[in-house]
């Protein structure tokens, strides 16, 4: 070998070396960077990231980001909500707990398992609080707010048909998942219009999921103080028997039928019964009468007549006394959607029982 062939050996080698080097620099700098930009995300708000990727907030941080809770957007058996504001500009939502008696090792743990929960119709966790006793939880918000004040407040928007069925569907998708795609099913045990969260683009988001777990065996004493929540409640929770994915399958029927009619479950226009919507969406459905006359007087009839009939037929088996007579949220996800058809609906035996009272 020439003395020019060795040199431009030399050179080869050096280049790879240099080049091996160089890989490996990057693969190491990159973590760091990372690790270094996080770091500096958690000092700017005040927070440090955990090991599951959630934040764990600071108690002084959150209290600062509410102006000392002072907001209040809702209320429901789990805690209370309050509009915040990080000091990067983001909105959260941070829902106070009440009644968490969990250790703080056993809150972590239940509260990661939710944290690994993601889909497009279940509101995003990005964080938790520990305070002594008290226990915090930190959502993205949402800007519409909850769907009961859309159905509800006079003064509100009105929904539109397609919107209403967008809806309809998205929370049914949203529970299916919760249901049958996550690794452990979840039983949301708390479906309602308060609990359906509305994006910028009013599409529906689950909150609350996965507190029924959290709170363990309190839930049967968190039941008692759900004010509203008892018109949603499936036979077997009200009874005390197991509850079952099939108990949040009763509780979309009812939320179903609010969406359809613009009318509270358990409203009862004057002193007749007959005149509580459940009972008369049964009767008119199993009798094949005029479903269009169960829409939202405020929707003047402008509806697409088979999705109509679908929703309405699908909310009443939803509704079934026994549960192997209800379908399964993925179920009313194909009826929904149109690619699975649904026989006529019996009425069921509670709302016969309201009937001949």
């Amino acid at each position: 070998m020439t003395e020019l062939e060795a040199s431009k050996v030399t050179k080869k080698v050096r280049i790879k070396r240099l080049t091996i080097c160089a890989a490996a620099a990057i693969v190491v700098l990159i973590p760091i960077l990372v690790l270094v930009s996080t770091c500096r995300m958690a000092n700017f708000s005040g927070t440090k990231p955990t090991d599951d990727a959630l934040v764990l907030f600071k108690f002084g941080d959150l209290k600062s980001a509410t102006k000392n809770f002072s907001e209040k957007l809702g209320e429901g058996g789990f805690g209370s909500v309050y509009k915040g504001m990080l000091p990067n500009s983001a909105v959260i939502a941070v829902k106070s707990l009440k009644g968490q008696d969990h250790e703080d090792k056993q809150f972590r743990a239940e509260v990661s398992t939710i944290g690994t929960i993601h889909h497009v119709n279940l509101v995003h966790l990005l964080g938790f609080c520990l305070k002594g006793t008290k226990r915090f939880l930190v959502y993205e918000y949402m800007p519409n707010g909850s769907l009961d004040s859309h159905l509800f407040n006079k003064d509100s928007k009105i929904l539109d048909w397609k919107a209403r069925h967008h809806i309809a569907l998205g929370v049914a998708r949203g529970l299916a998942y919760l249901h049958e795609k996550c690794r452990v099913c979840i039983i949301h045990c708390d479906i309602k219009p308060e609990n359906i969260l509305l994006d910028a683009d009013y599409n529906p988001l689950l909150s609350d999921f996965g507190l029924a777990k959290l709170f363990g065996r309190d839930f049967s004493r968190v039941l008692t103080t759900m004010k509203g929540t008892r018109g949603y409640l499936a036979p077997e929770m009200i009874s005390g028997d197991p509850i079952t994915p099939k108990s949040d399958v009763f509780s979309y029927g009812m939320l179903l039928l609010e969406i359809i009619s613009g009318r509270r479950n358990w409203e009862i226009k004057g002193d007749e019964t007959d005149n509580y919507f459940p009972a008369c969406a049964a009767i008119c459905v199993s009798n094949g009468g005029d479903v269009l006359s169960l829409l939202d007087p405020k929707l003047q009839g402008n509806a697409n007549a088979e999705e109509v009939i679908r929703a309405c037929r699908v909310a009443c088996w939803c509704i079934q006394d026994e549960e192997q007579n209800r379908p399964s949220m993925g179920h009313v996800v194909q009826i929904l959607e149109g690619v699975q058809e649904i026989n006529m609906p019996p009425i069921p035996w509670f709302i016969q029982t309201i009937i001949n009272f």
